[in-house]
């Protein structure tokens, strides 16, 4: 039982891939009746708690109430996207979001959601660090917008350069990456090489320290509490 339910947990979150807009495209109809299925799999393994569990125990049951509704919203969003499309209506799959739901409150998944709770029980937490990085990146957008806002450099593109405050958060956001490195720099650099001493200081509080400590701080709390939900077992 539990294979079949996670196989088709596996299929229904897979059918993504296929839907609109998908890698490898599928008709609509497959995906549907393939959705379908999974949501009745999901019905029949939920109607068997229901017959195997005391009634006032299975309402009661935060998971099961959460499998239900997520049954009827992926049928609700099913059935009013089939007929928006039937009068070829342009509509977006709204309930996908929820698909994850059944990989989480499954009886079969109870080690997902132990795992899921320590995430949980651990965000409070590194919210302080999260705070001094947003505040760090604001502040160096801020500088970045005086720095180069007014001096009428242009991208390689020929757009206005560090112009937009929001743009200048976003691009910076990125560098934290090093995916748009050293393409955003460019434009600043080409104007003065000792504007690099900027994007160089930028990298190394906001991608090496402040990550390193971001990631510390993740997984000391996370290992703390996965050690008081298993009872202080080692989880080294």
């Amino acid at each position: 039982m539990r294979t079949v339910t996670y196989f088709f947990i596996f299929l229904n979150l897979s059918l993504a891939v296929f839907e609109e807009p998908a890698v490898y495209p599928l008709p609509f109809l497959i995906t549907s009746l393939i959705e379908v299925l999974c949501l009745l799999v999901f019905f029949g393994r939920l109607t068997h708690f229901a017959k195997v569990t005391l009634r006032n125990v299975f309402w009661k049951d935060t998971k099961n109430i959460c499998i239900m509704v997520a049954i009827l919203l992926s049928l609700t969003d099913l059935a009013i996207y089939g007929v928006l499309r039937m009068y070829n209506m342009r509509s977006i799959r709204w309930s996908r979001i929820v698909r994850p739901i059944f990989l989480i409150n499954f009886a079969e998944s109870r080690q997902i959601r132990r795992a899921f709770r320590s995430i949980r029980n651990t965000l409070p937490e590194i919210t302080y660090v999260f705070l001094l990085f947003m505040f760090s990146l604001l502040m160096f957008s801020l500088m970045a917008l005086k720095l180069f806002g007014e001096r009428n450099l242009q991208t390689a593109e020929g757009l206005p350069y560090f112009k937009n405050y929001l743009e200048i958060v976003f691009d910076l956001y990125v560098l934290v990456t090093t995916a748009n490195s050293p393409d955003v720099m460019m434009p600043a650099f080409d104007f003065s090489s000792w504007y690099a001493l900027f994007f160089i200081a930028f990298v190394i509080v906001n991608t090496y320290i402040f990550m390193s400590l971001f990631l510390a701080v993740v997984y000391n709390n996370y290992k703390k509490h996965l050690k008081v939900m298993f009872g202080g077992v080692n989880c080294d």
